[in-house]
């Protein structure tokens, strides 16, 4: 697969066996995130990569009091209010289960952190796809890049004072019948062009 035809067949994957990802195809999919450019070349996402089932676990339990603690208020972004109203109703896993969660953090003062964070997150939904590995994109952690107890638990593993989640990536192998990724693209819908010249 050439990384062109990776780019329009990324699709999101919700649903994942427990089978754990090689090794060496999670080492290429951080590198390739990694390598994905920065302001100034600034180099200063932070990668906690998370294989731990517990820790997991403890992550999904601590966004799941802390969603349903919140109210859903009109003009909400629609995927905060499922996280809320899915979390009051009990049972709620952020990151669908999936055997690896890559968080990244960056300093909470540099403005190109979500920015740069956003594209070592597409450098590794593209390598994944390639790999044949599902991917999904995980906002819930940056909702909560505030809150004390999600905070407390990645300074265990050492975020730093000036560090925020700004986004996370669940990997694994899609539970799908033939174990492959759902690569069949989407219409646009959006994202209009213009074209100046």
């Amino acid at each position: 697969m050439n990384a062109y035809d990776a780019i329009l067949t990324r699709r999101s994957t919700r649903s994942y066996t427990d089978a754990p990802v090689d090794e060496e195809q999670l080492n290429r999919i951080i590198e390739a995130g990694r390598y994905a450019p920065s302001g100034g070349n600034s180099q200063t996402t932070h990668f906690f990569v998370i294989t731990d089932q517990e820790v997991l676990k403890e992550l999904a339990e601590d966004a799941q009091t802390a969603f349903a603690a919140m109210e859903t208020e009109p003009g909400m972004y629609r995927s905060l209010v499922s996280s809320i109203n899915r979390s009051k109703q009990g049972n709620y896993i952020f990151y669908h289960n999936a055997p690896v969660l890559i968080v990244l953090a960056n300093q909470k003062d540099y403005g190109n952190n979500i920015a740069d964070c956003a594209c070592a997150l597409e450098n590794m939904m593209i390598a994944a796809n390639e790999m044949n590995l599902g991917t999904c994109w995980i906002n819930q952690l940056k909702w909560l890049n505030e809150d004390p107890v999600i905070t407390a638990v990645f300074r265990r593993y050492g975020l730093e004072e000036n560090e925020r989640i700004y986004g996370a990536l669940a990997v694994g192998h899609p539970a799908t019948e033939d174990g492959m990724p759902e690569r069949t693209p989407l219409p646009r819908r959006g994202n209009p062009v213009t074209r100046i010249g």
